[in-house]
Formats: structure tokens, C-alpha cells, sequence
């Protein structure tokens, strides 16, 4: 069977595609698409469905699949810095933004950014740092490691079991812009000239060693002699983590299919905690992201809110937030993400929750749940509902945010819905 090229919209409907049952199980059993199972009209085709998963894969037979995101690119990718880096300001004409070029496809758009933040970063040179290298010499030097030079080679030398610290080129943050800088050069859909200049820069990087499969991803720490690679490592490190296979911890099941993909539902997630974050520190409040907490009092039931506002020295809990990328429902509420917010405002003390979705009927509104007055005639639970509208310019985002944020501390009323 010739090899296809399928192209999916995120949340879409199920595209009828012809796959051999090999190339239908392994993106069964991937987990990246919402759903694929066999046409049970058309033998030999597979329906594919796709979920909150953007970008492109390739099966073990050949094919590509494109799974097109409903937010513009664009808006994607700042999302997506602003998350990496908010302290740059990752926005449209400002320093520090994802230059995806006039690629309208997020992994032609991916592999424009990261080959022009790549050379942004080697525009004065390869960075290079001390590595300490461990090695047998004829010539000591640095030094003498007794403990090997005795297991090795008791009674005798040359050769010397030696340490030393090496000026190279062969650091971390190498590695990593090597690393990605190969990634997608494997990756289906990176346009020609684009692959030309990702190929330079795999040229510049050659004195950085390659990555191992299994190998954790290398660690690095920003200073003030890689600030100009910062932009890149981080993006880099996106394009690493939780996409490349071959840079999975050891003992993780590998993946039946190969490509990079971003999951819209963490991206939002992500994106909406950082920025209310950020959003609060101008009202003196500490924010933390993903924060552990139990249900029940044997500690068996655990819930991580996306975000708990605390006060200024980080001990009381303020408010809390959980976001949400989907719209909300013109027929209903989302019944049980409101018992969600409900039970992550009990467990944590306070008299309101707060939602945060993709999309929605009205931007803000709250529900105010009976039987949770704290006295005759008091105030109940209120449960808030806000909206996000990604179609909107990145100004006009943060902005929403902030008056998120504002209701987060009481400075703003709502309506109740």
C-alpha cells in the first residue's frame, strides 16, 4: 500500500482513511489521536479522530498524519513562549517573540522558530564552558583518579585514570540545540529552505556531542553567560520533551509512532497559570502551579489545582483556579468541573473557586452553591466561570487575564448567572 498523507482538524470529525491494520493499531495504541478504530463500512480503512494533539506523526509504515490546530498558529506559539519565558514578553513585535515565519502549519512554523532562535543565539559564537572529562591518558594531567587507577590498573602505568577540567564547546546547551536542531530535521513537512538552514546550523553545533537514546535530556542553568541562548534552549527543550522518543527516561514504553505534537489542553493550561501568576504579582500575591493537595483525610483521593493564589508570604491559600481548554456548553453548565472547583474550595478552605475556559457563551458569570453559608443569611460557595478568547491579539489576552486576576483578589464584581 502507497504511503498517505492525512490531514485532521483538532476535535474534528473522523477522517475514513485507507491503512493496513499495522499502521491502524500503532495509532491506536499511541494514545495521540482521540480515537482510531476500523471502518466498519469500508474494509481496509481505519477512522481517525483527532483529540487535543497538534502537529505531525509519522506510522511505522510511512504515512503522515497533520493534525491542524483550530487556534491560529501563531497565537499557538505565543502561548507556548509566554509559558517558556513570560519574563521576555514573548509577543507579536517585541523582543523575544517565536518567529514562525508565514507558516500557517505548526511543524513548519516550529522548525522556522527554533532554526531562527538557534542562530540567534550563535550569532557571536558557539558558546563555550568547563566539562569535566574523565579519561585514561599516557600523560597525567588534571587528576589522578586512585580509586580507578587502582581498580584498573594495580602495579602498573601508563595508561592513568585522570580528571580534568576541558574548555570546549561540548556543553549542555549544545547538546540541546543540537539535539533539536536534528529532531526536526527528521520530522515530516519542514520545508525546504528551512531544512537547508537547519542543516547549517547542525554544521555549527558538530564539536557538541549527540544525544544517546534513553538519555535524560542534559541540565543547564540560565546565567549571565548563556542569556543570549536562553530563548533557544527553551524552546529547544519543548521540542525535546514529551515528543522525541529516542529522549525518553529509560524504562518509559516507547511510542509505536514518531513526530511532534502539542497537546492544546496542557498548553492552555500552562499558559493560563504562568500568566495569572505573573498577573498577581502586582497585587502582592504568590501563586503556585500544579499544587498537591488530598481530598480525604486518609490522604488517598489527591487533586492538583492548576493554580492556588496564596497571600504575600506564601502561607494562605487566597483563591483557586483550574483551567479548562473547551468551550463551554450553550445547553448547560459543565457540571462536574464545577464539583471539581467545588471540591477544591472545600478541601482548601475558601468560599470560591474559579474556571477558566477556552471559550465560552459570556465571559464571566458565578454560581453560588446552596448550603454552604457559613451562617443564616451569609454567603454561599461561589463557583466563577471566565472566558478566554485565543482568536484575540496577545495584548488583548494578558489583558483578559488581568482582570481575571483582579477578580481573584475581589477588586471586581460579577455577574451571577
Amino acid at each position: 500500500m502507497t504511503t498517505l498523507d492525512v490531514t485532521l482538524r483538532e476535535y474534528g470529525p473522523a477522517v475514513s482513511v485507507p491503512l493496513d491494520a499495522a499502521a491502524g493499531r500503532a495509532l491506536a495504541a499511541s494514545g495521540v489521536l482521540r480515537s482510531a478504530t476500523p471502518d466498519p463500512e469500508r474494509a481496509g480503512h481505519w477512522l481517525l479522530r483527532a483529540g487535543s494533539r497538534v502537529g505531525a506523526l509519522r506510522t511505522p509504515g510511512g504515512h503522515v498524519v497533520r493534525i491542524m490546530p483550530k487556534t491560529p498558529v501563531r497565537r499557538l506559539f505565543f502561548l507556548l513562549g509566554f509559558s517558556l519565558d513570560p519574563a521576555r514578553a514573548w509577543r507579536d513585535g517585541r523582543e523575544g517573540t517565536v518567529d514562525t515565519g508565514a507558516y500557517d502549519d505548526v511543524v513548519p512554523a516550529l522548525a522556522h522558530a527554533v532554526e531562527r532562535q538557534v542562530d540567534a543565539a550563535l550569532r557571536q559564537g558557539v558558546l563555550q564552558g568547563y566539562r569535566e572529562v574523565r579519561e585514561s591518558a599516557l600523560v597525567v594531567r588534571g587528576r589522578l583518579r586512585e580509586a580507578e587507577q587502582i581498580r584498573r590498573h594495580f602495579g602498573r602505568t601508563p595508561p592513568a585514570e585522570i580528571a580534568y577540567d576541558a574548555y570546549t564547546a561540548d556543553t549542555a546547551e549544545n547538546r540541546l540545540l543540537r539535539a533539536a536542531t536534528e529532531r526536526l530535521l527528521r520530522l515530516p513537512g519542514v520545508p525546504g529552505p528551512v531544512r537547508r538552514r537547519l542543516a547549517h546550523q547542525r554544521v555549527r553545533l558538530a564539536d557538541a556531542a549527540p544525544l544517546i537514546r534513553g538519555q535524560e535530556l542534559p541540565r543547564w542553568q540560565p546565567s549571565r553567560l548563556n542569556s543570549r541562548y536562553q530563548p533557544a534552549l527553551r524552546l529547544a527543550e519543548a521540542v525535546l520533551r514529551g515528543t522525541s522518543p529516542e529522549h525518553r527516561p529509560p524504562g518509559a514504553d516507547p511510542l509505536a509512532v514518531d513526530g511532534f505534537l502539542l497537546d492544546m489542553n496542557q498548553l492552555f493550561e500552562d499558559f493560563v497559570a504562568v500568566a495569572l501568576r505573573e498577573a498577581l504579582r502586582e497585587h502582592g500575591l504568590t501563586a503556585r502551579l500544579q499544587d498537591p493537595h488530598h481530598l480525604d483525610t486518609a490522604g488517598d483521593l489527591r487533586i492538583r489545582p492548576d493554580l492556588v493564589v496564596r497571600s504575600g508570604d506564601g502561607r494562605t491559600p487566597v483563591a483557586v483556579v483550574d483551567a479548562k481548554y473547551k468551550v463551554e456548553k450553550a445547553d448547560g453548565a459543565p457540571h462536574a468541573d464545577l464539583y471539581q472547583a467545588l471540591a477544591y474550595a472545600t478541601v482548601l478552605g475558601l468560599r470560591e473557586a474559579h474556571l477558566v475556559y477556552a471559550a465560552g457563551q459570556r465571559a464571566e458569570r458565578f454560581h453560588e452553591v446552596r448550603g454552604t453559608a457559613a451562617a443564616p443569611g451569609g454567603r454561599g460557595t461561589r463557583l466563577y466561570r471566565h472566558s478566554l478568547d485565543l482568536s484575540r491579539d496577545p495584548d488583548h489576552l494578558l489583558a483578559a487575564v488581568r482582570h481575571i486576576a483582579g477578580r481573584l483578589t475581589g477588586d471586581r464584581p460579577a455577574p451571577r448567572s
